[in-house]
């Protein structure tokens, strides 16, 4: 990896984590300092990138800095029974443009991937979320995005990007890999209609706020993405007064950690990241606590992976065949870790070219055997047709 994208962390964290308990994770982890430099990689499989850059955060520009404040949070929580080894690689700082920025997080974004190795971004505007979907361009696979925001971003293709408008370049620009958008607790008040009708015209995935609480809805979506992205716009300002665009109502504290703990816990998550928080706004480091939190909830699914997706053995899980509409609906259920998927048979030519698994959940094969079609297995069917 080129260090010239990656500065280190600041030399007064690393006299705050001598006074440290030496079961805290800032005492455990390797951390990229000016000293020793970056970490070694080769037995990490999650890391920590902070980003520096905030010029195109609509209302909130501040945003990017103060990551130092998550990192003291963060350094200070003790780890779970966790066996995955973490490491901090610093920041990436503002390039000349912004799109100096984005290339640098792709590349390093690139090196980690290619790597297994998880990354956890912290800090900066949401348009970097761009910049994460971008890293995936040269692994040859296509990308189901899960964004966590009261809002869609939605743009237009036109419009330059920015942290309320990114979404439309992911949609529309070339390479295109997304095969999946899902926007979990979205606002309706913030939402215009056309866009709500536009998403579900591409058969996307939106779930409101209201519905969004109960994780068994959220998980399926959480459990399917590649990337993962947090707007800490999504938690009520209460919780999360740092962030300018913070509204009354949002998730609670506890429930995006929830969010992220599913996130974790998903075989097939392999980037994370949380976004927009500014440090002008917060109270006694309240929001970067949360971060902190949000972080290690997240870190700890990782290390509480059932490894059951994709399909593995027969042997593991139940099949259950549900005859609807002139269709046999093909449904498993992993006996490791009691999660559910449905069967999509992907035709070509009338013959069967192969199989694909899609998370869902036990409700969806209750309405199945009830003669509903879910809503999972249509919105599937009409991507890949």
């Amino acid at each position: 990896m080129d260090v010239e994208y990656l500065s280190p962390v600041s030399d007064s964290l690393f006299e705050e984590i001598e006074l440290l308990h030496s079961q805290s994770i800032g005492k455990i982890m390797k951390i990229h300092s000016k000293k020793d430099g970056l970490p070694d990689l080769n037995q990490a499989k999650l890391a920590i990138i902070g980003v520096q850059e905030g010029r195109l955060a609509v209302n909130n520009e501040s945003t990017g800095e103060g990551l130092d404040l998550i990192r003291k949070e963060f350094y200070q929580l003790y780890q779970g029974n966790w066996t995955n080894s973490i490491v901090d690689l610093g920041n990436i700082t503002k390039g000349d443009a912004v799109s100096d920025t984005y290339f640098a997080l792709i590349e390093v974004l690139r090196h980690l991937l290619k790597r297994n190795i998880i990354p956890i971004i912290i800090g900066g505007e949401h348009d970097l979320t761009y910049a994460n979907y971008r890293a995936y361009d040269t692994l040859e696979q296509t990308v189901n995005l899960a964004v966590v925001d009261n809002k869609f971003n939605l743009g237009t293709i036109s419009s330059d990007i920015n942290s309320q408008s990114f979404l439309s370049k992911i949609i529309m620009e070339k390479p295109n890999n997304l095969f999946n958008y899902s926007n979990i607790g979205y606002q309706s008040y913030f939402v215009p209609q056309n866009e709500i009708d536009l998403l579900d015209s591409m058969y996307f995935d939106s779930i409101r706020l209201g519905e969004a609480k109960k994780i068994e809805q959220v998980e399926p979506l959480l459990r399917d993405a590649d990337i993962v992205s947090i707007d800490l716009s999504s938690v009520r300002q209460s919780e999360a007064p740092a962030n300018q665009n913070a509204t009354p109502n949002g998730f609670y504290g506890d429930e995006i950690c929830a969010v992220a703990r599913y996130a974790g816990i998903s075989d097939k998550v392999s980037s994370f990241g949380i976004y927009e928080y500014n440090p002008i706004f917060d109270r006694n480091n309240q929001t970067a606590q949360l971060v902190a939190q949000i972080m290690w909830y997240f870190i700890e699914g990782v290390n509480f992976r059932a490894n059951d997706y994709p399909f593995g053995s027969k042997e593991n899980y139940q099949k259950y065949i549900v005859p609807i509409e002139n269709e046999d609906l093909i449904f498993f259920k992993s006996i490791k870790s009691g999660r559910w998927w449905f069967e999509i048979n992907i035709k070509e030519n009338n013959n069967i070219k192969r199989k694909s698994l899609v998370p869902c959940t036990y409700q969806d094969y209750v309405n199945a055997t009830n003669q509903e079609i879910p809503d999972r297995w249509y919105k599937t069917i009409r991507k890949i047709i």
